[in-house]
């Protein structure tokens, strides 16, 4: 009993929420570059403080949208 526009609409927000996992894991591995690599151990930390950001902003857009969806369905 499964809508095929649901089903579409739920590969799309996992592909987004994919995007942000591949820029964190991104962002560690640019973070630990930097750290050991290049020797400059602050920007290595700074740059490791990016992957909580990016996933708590991916969390707070697909919250959102579970509201709006939680919000029409109420109507």
């Amino acid at each position: 009993m499964n809508n095929p526009t649901d089903e579409a609409s739920a590969q799309q927000r996992g592909a987004e929420l994919g995007v942000a996992g591949i820029a964190s894991l991104a962002s560690v591995a640019l973070a630990l570059y930097y750290y050991y690599v290049r020797g400059d151990k602050q920007r290595g930390q700074f740059v490791g403080l990016w992957p909580a950001t990016i996933l708590g902003l991916a969390i707070y857009r697909r919250l959102g949208e579970l509201r709006a969806v939680l919000q029409e369905s109420r109507e």
